[in-house]
């Protein structure tokens, strides 16, 4: 298909460069912000699985610090999560790294979250196909509830999206990704700050 292997690639790079510059100023302001909310710390760097499960490393703003109890151990998401951070991710302003992700062609506009490295050994065959595509920094399963769902479900969606993959079904993602940024849906899943870890199939 000329879409999947040209035409989206293309598509990608001209939209996220033209994003990047026009959303710079916002950039700047997040990370000046974040700096100063992170001890000197603005972004978050993490290895992620992409397409054909070959591993990347994403960057995000970092909206948590890295706070620890008397043992040493990270505090929980909620006492973590600064009045900044807490900001950056109900705007959804903490994707906006992830442009140059895109740019380098780890990531797609529009695809499957690309998710822990410690998942892969946690899929099933049929969830695994999620890897076929790029990862993408909102997808079928992001207007479709985003973290309000439950981990099955996302799945679902992301195995639909990689055999339906069209240009029509990227541009129906793509409208529908700024409806759910402006009315701030399922940013988090239900009584916790972040999603809750996929522990696989029972």
């Amino acid at each position: 298909m000329l879409y999947k292997k040209i035409i989206k690639r293309f598509l990608d790079f001209i939209i996220a460069f033209l994003g990047f510059i026009i959303l710079s100023p916002v950039f700047l302001i997040v990370t000046i912000g974040l700096f100063f909310a992170n001890q000197g710390e603005p972004f978050f760097f993490q290895k992620r699985p992409g397409k054909n499960e070959r591993i990347f490393k994403v960057i995000k703003f970092k909206t948590m610090n890295d706070r620890k109890d008397n043992q040493g151990n990270l505090l929980p998401d909620e006492a973590r999560l600064t009045p900044v951070g807490s900001f950056v991710r109900k705007t959804s302003l903490d994707e906006i790294p992830q442009l140059l992700n895109v740019l380098k062609g780890d990531m797609s506009l529009i695809g499957p979250r690309p998710l822990l490295v410690e998942y892969l050994s946690r899929y099933n065959k049929e969830q695994k196909r999620r890897h076929n595509v790029r990862p993408g920094i909102t997808g079928l399963a992001q207007v479709n509830g985003r973290n309000a769902i439950s981990w099955e479900k996302k799945f679902e969606y992301d195995v639909k999206y990689v055999d339906n993959l069209s240009f029509l079904l990227d541009v129906k993602i793509f409208l529908k990704t700024f409806l759910k940024v402006f009315k701030s849906e399922g940013i988090n899943q239900k009584g916790q700050v972040t999603m809750e870890a996929f522990k696989g199939n029972n």
